[in-house]
C-alpha cells in the first residue's frame, strides 16, 4: 500500500492497465516525453498566430480634425495622452493645497507657560503677603492690568483667598503638565485644514484629524475640567484668562518641511490625461474627427514616431510576430504546468494532451471566424471545451482550461479589451460548473440553463459597466443562450467518441451502466440469482467505503455490479446459486478450481462483448487478485499428502488492485461472503471479521499495488462493519445456536469465492 495521503486534486479515473509510472529513467526518453509535449504547445501557440495574425500599425498621420476616417484606427500598442499644460498646473496645486501642513512639536513650551504663570501666582502671593489688607484689592488689580489680565470684582476676591488661588493654581499646572506633551495647536491654525502632520522630538511623524486636535480651545475647556468641583464660572474665567496670557504653542509650523510635502504632492499628479489600450479603437470607420479624436491621433502619432515605425509602410516586422506567438505560448504554457503539477497523469497521456491540443486549435478557429464575419464574442465556444474537459475529468479541470482560453482570446487583436475573455470566461466557468450539479445527459437542459444564465449575467454586466442600450443587452444575451444550446449539445453528443479516444468513463456512463434493467444485469439476475444479490450487498459496501476515504463511489458501485458476471456460464457451480447438491463433490479439486478461476476470462470476455469500458472490466480480474482458492487447494493436498501439487494452480492469475476502488472491491466481496457463514452475526462478530479478513489481505500483499493508505484501510474497516451491521440488523439471537464455523480463507466457500 502507498504510505502517501490522497490528494483529492490528483483524484482521475485512469481506465487502462497500465501502472502509473514515469518514463523511462534513460534522460533521451525524458527529453523526447516532455519534447513532444512541448511540440504540441509551440503547434497549438503557432496556430493561434496564424488564426490571427497581428495587423500592420495604420496610416494615423493622414488623419486630421474634421476630416471623415475611412477606416477603424486600433491602437497596435498601449500609448497615453498628456494633459494640457494649464489643466495639469490646475490640479498641481489642487493636490499641494490638500496636504496636511507639518507641525513640529516643541517640549519647552509647556516650562515657558508654567513660567509665565508661576510668576503671576508668585506675584499675587507677594502682594497677599507683605500689603496691607486693606490695600490688597487695588494691589492686585494693579497687578493684573500690569500684566494684561483684565480683572473683576469675583476675580479678585478668588485672587485673595488663599484656598481658591491656589486651587487655581495646581489647576493650570495640572493641564499643562498633562496636555502639553500631546501637543498643542497655535491660534493661527487654519481653519480649512482638514489634518496635520506632527513631528514629534524622536523625529517620527503622525497623521492628527483636526477632530482630534489639542487646539487652544479645546485645551482650556479641558484645563477648566481640572478645577475643583465647587469651582463656578467665575474661576473657570479666570484660569482661562491667565492660560490666555501666557500660552504658547506647543505645534509650531514646520514651513520647510509642509512645502516639501506639497513639492512631492504636485510631482505625484499624473500628466497623462489617458491611457490608450492595445486594441482599443482610436477613431472609427466612417466617423468624423472631432477635438477628442484629434487628440488621441496626435499622440498616437507621437508614439509611433518615439517607437521609430513607419506609418506609411505595410510591412510586418519580425518582432511583433514573435510577440504574439510568445503571448501565445506563455498562455498556453500556464495550463501545460498546471498538468504537469497538480494532473501529471494526464500530463503524461498522449492522447490526452492531443485532445487538449485539439480543443484550442477548435476554439480559437471559431474565434478567428466569428471575427472575420464581425460576429460578436459572446458565440466563441469556450465552454464546449469547458464542458469536455469537465465531463471526462473534472471541473476544476474545466475551470482552469476555461480561464486559460480565456486569456489567450483577449490577447488576440480583434477581442482586445475585457468584454471578450470577461464574457468566454464566465461562460466556460459556468460550463465547468454545471457538470458537478447535473450527473445524467438526460438533463442537458440544466447544461444549457445554467450556462445561459452566465451569458445573461455577462451581458447584463458589461451592459452597464459600458452603458450600452437594453437592446443591444438583450441582443449580446441571446447570443450568449444560442452558444449555451449548440456547445451543450455538441459536447453531449461528441462524449461518446472522445471517451473512446482518451479511454476515460465519465460519471454520465456509469449511471447509465448503473441500470440493472440492462440486458447483462438482467441476465444475471435471472440466471445466477444468488450471485446477483451477492453483487447487490458488495456494491453497497464498496461504495459506501470509496465515499468514506473520497474515492470514486459511483465506480466502486458499477465495478462491483459487474465484477462477477463470468459466473453466468457455469452459475451452479458457484455456491451462492446453488439450491440441492453441490456438483463440485464429484469433481477433482483441479477440475473445480478450473472452473472458478475459469470465470475470471468469462468475464472479461462477457464484459469484451458488451463493451464495458476499461476503468468497469478492470474490477473483474483485480478483485481477486493473486488470492490463493484455499478450499480447493486444502482439499487436493487431503486428497494428495505426496503429490507435487502446484500452489500456483490454486491461484488466481491477477493483477492485484491497481486503484483504491478495486482494492475495496476485494475487501468487500470477501467480508460479505464471509459474513453468511456467521451463525450469530452480531456487531461485534461482523467487526472482528472485517478486521480479520482485512488483515488477511495486508498480509498476503494484496495491497501493495493499491494506492490505500494504512489511515484509509481503518476508514474503510469501519465503513464496512457499520453498513455489515445494517445489512444483518433484522438477525436475533437463538437460544441454542450452533457452533460457528470457521472462515475459509480469503471468503472461499465450497463452491469458490464469492
Amino acid at each position: 500500500m502507498s504510505d502517501e495521503q490522497h490528494r483529492p486534486g490528483l483524484m482521475w479515473r485512469r481506465t487502462g492497465f497500465e501502472p502509473d509510472v514515469e518514463p523511462g529513467p534513460e534522460w533521451y526518453a525524458r527529453a523526447s516525453h516532455h519534447g513532444i509535449r512541448v511540440l504540441l504547445l509551440l503547434v497549438a501557440a503557432a496556430a493561434v498566430y496564424l488564426l490571427f495574425p497581428a495587423p500592420r500599425p495604420p496610416d494615423a498621420a493622414v488623419l486630421e480634425q474634421g476630416v471623415v476616417a475611412p477606416q477603424d484606427v486600433i491602437a497596435e500598442f498601449p500609448f497615453n495622452i498628456p494633459k494640457a499644460p494649464d489643466r495639469l498646473l490646475r490640479e498641481q496645486e489642487e493636490a499641494a493645497a490638500g496636504v496636511p501642513p507639518v507641525y513640529a512639536q516643541v517640549p519647552a513650551a509647556g516650562d515657558s507657560v508654567l513660567q509665565g504663570v508661576n510668576r503671576f501666582f508668585a506675584g499675587v502671593d507677594s502682594i497677599v503677603g507683605h500689603v496691607p489688607r486693606d490695600d490688597r484689592r487695588a494691589a492686585v488689580l494693579s497687578f493684573m492690568a500690569a500684566n494684561r489680565i483684565s480683572p473683576t470684582a469675583t476675580s479678585v476676591e478668588r485672587l485673595l483667598d488663599t484656598r481658591d488661588r491656589e486651587a487655581l493654581h495646581r489647576s493650570i499646572t495640572a493641564a499643562v503638565h498633562d496636555l502639553f506633551p500631546r501637543g498643542v495647536a497655535p491660534l493661527t491654525l487654519n481653519p480649512g485644514v482638514a489634518a496635520v502632520r506632527v513631528r514629534q522630538p524622536d523625529g517620527k511623524e503622525r497623521l492628527v484629524p483636526r477632530d482630534s486636535l489639542l487646539t487652544p480651545e479645546r485645551f482650556f475647556a479641558q484645563a477648566a475640567e481640572r478645577l475643583p468641583g465647587r469651582a463656578g464660572v467665575d474661576e473657570a474665567e479666570l484660569q482661562r484668562l491667565i492660560l490666555i496670557r501666557y500660552f504658547e504653542p506647543s505645534l509650531t509650523s514646520d514651513d520647510a518641511r509642509t512645502e516639501a510635502a506639497r513639492a512631492r504632492a504636485r510631482s505625484a499628479v499624473d500628466p497623462v490625461a489617458a491611457r490608450v489600450l492595445r486594441g482599443e479603437k482610436i477613431v472609427g470607420a466612417h466617423e468624423q474627427i472631432g477635438q477628442r479624436e484629434a487628440e488621441r491621433l496626435k499622440a498616437y502619432e507621437a508614439e509611433l514616431a518615439r517607437r521609430g515605425i513607419d506609418t506609411t509602410s505595410g510591412s510586418q516586422t519580425p518582432e511583433r510576430a514573435v510577440g504574439a506567438v510568445l503571448y501565445n505560448t506563455l498562455v498556453l504554457a500556464l495550463f501545460g504546468i498546471f498538468l504537469l503539477l497538480f494532473r501529471r497523469p494526464l500530463y503524461r497521456d498522449l492522447r490526452t494532451m492531443i485532445l487538449f491540443t485539439v480543443l484550442v486549435v477548435v476554439v480559437m478557429s471559431a474565434g478567428a471566424v466569428l471575427a472575420r464575419l464581425s460576429l460578436p464574442p459572446e458565440l466563441i465556444p469556450i465552454t464546449f471545451a469547458a464542458l469536455v474537459a469537465s465531463v471526462l475529468w473534472d471541473g476544476r479541470l474545466g475551470l482552469v482550461l476555461a480561464m486559460v482560453l480565456g486569456l489567450l482570446i483577449g490577447g488576440q487583436t480583434p477581442f482586445l479589451g475585457i468584454t471578450a475573455p470577461f464574457t468566454a470566461a464566465l461562460g466556460g466557468a459556468a460550463a465547468a460548473f454545471s457538470v458537478r450539479i447535473v450527473q445524467r445527459r438526460s438533463r442537458t437542459w440544466l447544461y444549457i440553463s445554467i450556462i445561459s444564465l452566465a451569458y445573461v449575467a455577462a451581458g447584463v454586466t458589461m451592459a452597464l459597466l459600458r452603458s450600452r442600450p437594453f437592446g443591444e443587452m438583450a441582443l449580446s444575451s441571446g447570443y450568449g443562450i444560442g452558444n449555451a444550446v449548440v456547445a451543450s449539445l455538441l459536447a453531449i453528443g461528441f462524449l461518446p467518441l472522445l471517451e473512446s479516444f482518451t479511454g476515460v468513463t465519465t460519471d454520465q456512463t456509469l449511471l447509465e451502466l448503473s441500470d440493472t434493467n440492462r440486458p447483462l444485469l438482467r441476465r444475471l439476475q435471472q440466471e445466477a440469482n444468488g450471485t446477483f444479490h451477492h453483487t447487490i450487498n458488495v456494491a453497497s459496501l464498496a461504495e459506501a467505503a470509496s465515499h468514506a476515504i473520497g474515492a470514486n463511489g459511483l465506480l466502486a458501485r458499477v465495478g462491483a455490479y459487474y465484477h462477477d458476471i463470468g459466473k453466468l456460464p457455469k452459475p451452479q457451480y458457484f455456491v451462492e446459486n446453488q439450491h440441492g447438491r453441490n456438483p463440485h463433490d464429484k469433481l477433482k479439486p483441479s477440475v473445480s478450481c478450473a472452473i472458478i478461476r475459469s470465470h475470471v476470462q468469462e468475464g472479461l470476455k462477457l464484459a469484451e462483448a458488451d463493451r464495458l469500458p476499461a476503468a468497469v472490466r478492470r474490477f473483474i480480474p483485480e478483485h481477486h487478485g493473486t488470492q490463493q482458492i484455499a478450499f480447493f487447494y486444502n482439499r487436493a493436498r487431503e486428497q494428495d499428502p505426496d503429490g507435487s501439487i502446484n500452489p500456483a494452480d490454486y491461484c488466481y492469475a491477477g493483477p492485484k488492485p491497481q486503484t483504491k476502488e478495486t482494492a475495496i472491491l476485494m475487501l468487500a466481496d470477501s467480508v460479505e461472503s464471509a459474513s453468511h457463514v456467521l451463525a450469530d452475526p452480531t456487531p461485534a462478530r461482523l467487526r472482528e471479521l472485517v478486521d480479520r479478513i482485512v488483515g488477511q489481505k495486508i498480509a498476503e500483499g494484496q495491497l501493495d499495488r493499491s494506492p490505500l493508505t494504512l489511515a484509509e484501510v481503518d476508514v474503510v474497516k469501519d465503513t464496512l462493519a457499520t453498513v455489515l451491521t445494517g445489512m444483518y440488523h433484522h438477525r436475533i439471537d437463538y437460544p441454542a445456536a450452533p457452533a460457528e464455523p470457521a472462515v475459509p480463507a480469503a471468503g472461499a466457500t465450497a463452491g469458490g469465492e464469492g
